[in-house]
């Protein structure tokens, strides 16, 4: 191995190294152990360690790879020996912080200056061999499990795939072991016990869900790959018929899931429901119209507060409505306190407008908690006594039936969303965002489209903001952060900007996998911001990115060549006829 490929190992095992040394010093390993992913033999946190190995150790390979094959050209064995080399270099070096921790650790108390250094967390890293000699442990284990992600670099795309794909929703089966555990308990509490206990999968359920995902992984690469080869020749009806029937049968699994679940992850799934509906809100101000706005919980506050007090018997005096008799009122005032809120900052843009609509999401906090208003919205007490939902004279009270409240809205906004998307209407919100003032030389009102934007966005809020005043009966003011505001984005930016299923898949990532996993609390404003970092860097365009975006932001990709230079321009020879 030469110089430049020991560089290219070194590097991302250094990387790798300080992260992990991170999250260990910060107290992530310690609090990520109380849960496992199999009962008894791996827990989250040695995952994590896990697949930080594995990514060093793949990517330190495919960049040994690249080095040998510019100076070797293409040789197999030589890449094989790379590849192996570069990860179990970069492996060690990892395992080498943790290590010096270990040691460190057994000789000097440094719980004075690193509070969460503890004799567990020594005890995770060395798996129970908490001495100086049990250094050796994290060295030799990281050495070993970067090697197998070098090795999983030399196996053919399909294979990798494959493999990784298994890997990982396994991982997240673990995850959400106690979901599972609910669900399998209403098949009997015998049966649930075999399978899955509080503290994550049995070693028998871990090999009955592994054999599971690698099989449906499996079925589903083998008919993409069919479908690929050979393209659907079916008529337009009989496409239409079998879009027909996915779609039923994704409604039929909806409307069983709190059923199947139980009560603790369907008011987890209606929380998710609340941050998808202002995720579609948000999309339409910052996906489509380009307008970033960092206060976007003064709309969610509003719903919320209107809600409170046109449904509840204890703020206005005679004025007691239903919930569905106030809900037109509500979302009528949302979207005027959006175009409140639009028409001061019509002309600014960029950072300066993300900074103004920051201030009036905090504005409408401290209104709700001052003396002034306090007569009608309860100053730091908040409203409460707030009436559930009544449907048929059937009261919603519980989260299985609060589902379907939110599971209603939010199919009536993806509509409007998916019809917004080719509208009109949409089409000059992609053209305001692209360059607005083009947009205005091609005669489109740039004004009327930036408030209808922000009227639209609010009101959209107000669905969730009405939906969260009901689940809890309450209303107080600190339930409405900039954290919320901050999520909101960040699950737009994850899930894919602009994009439709982006919103879904970001909320479920970033809301519902939290709420699920509590140890997760105390560190989620960390990972969010991880998450945007890798995503800025890696994918851009987030996880289900919208067709127009994901071209936008890899047009300059397509004008490089494999080896990452501009591609060479041919030049088109004249004309002899017209040259003269």
């Amino acid at each position: 191995m030469t110089l430049d490929h020991l560089k290219s190992s070194l590097k991302p095992g250094f990387y790798a190294g300080i992260v992990a040394l991170f999250i260990s010093v910060i107290g992530m390993i310690e609090t990520f152990s109380n849960r496992d992913i199999i009962h008894g033999v791996f827990s989250i946190s040695h995952t994590f360690l896990v697949i930080i190995a594995l990514i060093t150790g793949y990517f330190s390979a495919t960049r040994a790879q690249r080095a040998g094959i510019r100076q070797h050209g293409i040789d197999r064995r030589a890449e094989v020996v790379n590849a192996i080399a570069g990860s179990l270099i970069a492996g060690f070096v990892m395992g080498l912080f943790l290590a010096v921790l270990v040691v460190v650790a057994n000789l000097i108390n440094l719980r004075p200056v690193f509070v969460n250094v503890t004799p567990k967390l020594i005890d995770l890293l060395t798996f129970g061999r908490p001495s100086l000699a049990g250094s050796i442990v994290p060295l030799s284990m990281f050495t070993i499990v970067s090697g197998l992600g070098g090795a999983l670099s030399l196996f053919r795309s399909d294979i990798r795939r494959l493999i990784v794909t298994s890997l990982l929703w396994f991982a997240f089966a673990g995850l959400i072991s106690e979901v599972i555990r609910l669900s399998l308990s209403r098949l009997g509490v015998n049966v649930a016990r075999k399978f899955v206990t509080t503290r994550g999968l049995t070693p028998l359920g871990a090999a009955v869900m592994l054999a599971l995902i690698f099989a449906i992984v499996y079925a589903s690469q083998r008919l993409r790959d069919r479908q690929r080869r050979q393209p659907d020749q079916s008529s337009p009806a009989r496409k239409r018929a079998v879009r027909f029937r996915s779609w039923g049968l994704i409604f039929v699994l909806l409307l069983v899931l709190p059923w199947v679940v139980g009560r603790v992850p369907s008011d987890v799934l209606v929380l998710v429901g609340i941050y998808v509906l202002m995720g579609f809100g948000l999309n339409i101000v910052v996906g489509k119209a380009g307008l970033l706005d960092l206060g976007y919980v003064a709309f969610f506050a509003v719903g919320a507060y209107s809600t409170a007090i046109l449904t509840s018997a204890d703020q206005l005096p005679n004025i007691q409505l239903s919930f569905w008799a106030a809900l037109p009122f509500v979302i009528g005032i949302t979207g005027l306190a959006g175009l409140l809120i639009g028409a001061p900052v019509l002309r600014m843009r960029g950072d300066y407008l993300a900074i103004v609509t920051l201030g009036f999401g905090e504005i409408a906090r401290f209104l709700a908690l001052s003396d002034w208003f306090s007569p009608v919205l309860g100053g730091a007490q908040g409203v409460v006594k707030i009436p559930n939902v009544v449907i048929a004279g059937i009261e919603l009270a519980d989260p299985e039936e609060l589902y379907y409240l939110i599971m209603f809205f939010c199919l009536i906004t993806l509509f409007i969303s998916w019809r917004l998307e080719g509208s009109r209407v949409g089409r000059a919100w992609v053209a305001m965002r692209e360059d607005e003032q083009v947009a205005e030389s091609m005669g489109i009102n740039t004004i009327y489209y930036k408030m209808l934007a922000f009227a639209m966005g609010a009101m959209i809020a107000s669905l969730g903001g009405a939906v969260f005043a009901v689940k809890l009966n309450t209303v107080f003011p600190f339930s409405f952060s900039v954290n919320v505001s901050i999520t909101v984005l960040s699950l737009i930016i994850i899930g894919g900007i602009g994009s439709i299923p982006g919103v879904l898949v970001g909320a479920f990532a970033l809301v519902g996998l939290p709420e699920l996993l509590r140890e997760f609390d105390e560190y989620r404003l960390l990972l969010y911001g991880v998450a945007i970092i890798y995503m800025m860097i890696v994918r851009p365009e987030g996880l289900l990115p919208s067709v127009r975006r994901g071209r936008e932001l890899h047009e300059d990709e397509m004008a490089q060549d494999a080896w990452g230079k501009p591609a060479e321009v041919i030049p088109v020879p004249a004309n002899p006829e017209l040259s003269g």
